[in-house]
């Protein structure tokens, strides 16, 4: 039993790197990714921000017409409408690209988890609980814990979830294991990263036994 917690240190270790792995295989790109949020948030979110700029623009030229002025900007921009409602046109688009950012990321951490088998539910909470307090640090604990996608089995090419041990159309073994060490290795290792075993010799071998036995 001495040896227990390291052997659980090990397996942690080994899993971590087989999901890097599958990780560097995924290459996402920033547009591909921003599609999988939802087309009608992206035009609520238009939607209000045209809506704030009206508004603010509305109140601003009403504020023109106060015989005090406008008193939310400097003296040089009190007797000028138009500049007025350019600066607060930005100080709204600032506002908005703040807000859009952290709608947006909401979005797609729900629809991300999601299609990567995780609770999209408890990781969309999570991040809204930490948001307040802890800024941005729930988006990168999310990041950093997500499962890889979905990945095509080596054997078949059917798709299977990260968490699979076997793939379920051919029974091929997802979380291969060194015949010399019996430890776990990743599909595209050609040797074993732990004891240096030849991993592509061995699969031959075994291919050879299968068929002389057929």
């Amino acid at each position: 039993m001495s040896d227990y917690p390291q052997r659980v240190t090990d397996s942690f270790n080994e899993r971590k790197r087989l999901i890097r792995l599958r990780r560097k295989k995924e290459n996402l790109r920033f547009w591909e990714e921003f599609r999988i949020i939802p087309r009608w948030l992206m035009a609520l979110v238009a939607i209000l921000y045209v809506l704030a700029l009206v508004i603010a623009t509305t109140v601003n030229l009403a504020q023109a017409h106060n015989p005090n002025g406008n008193e939310m900007f400097p003296w040089e921009l009190r007797d000028n409408p138009a500049l007025a409602s350019l600066a607060l046109a930005g100080i709204v688009t600032a506002a908005s690209l703040c807000l859009a950012a952290i709608i947006f990321l909401l979005a797609y951490v729900n629809r991300d988890a999601s299609r990567r088998g995780m609770s999209a539910a408890l990781w969309t909470i999570l991040v809204i609980i930490l948001l307040p307090a802890w800024g941005f640090i729930g988006f990168v604990i999310y990041f950093l814990m997500r499962e890889p996608l979905p990945y095509p089995c080596p054997a078949c090419g059917n798709t299977v979830g990260a968490r699979f041990n076997f793939c379920p159309n051919c029974k091929c073994n997802l979380h291969p294991s060194c015949p010399q060490c019996k430890r776990e290795v990743a599909e595209t290792d050609k040797f074993c990263p732990f004891c240096g075993n030849d991993l592509k010799a061995t699969t031959d071998v075994v291919e050879v036994s299968a068929q002389n036995s057929v």
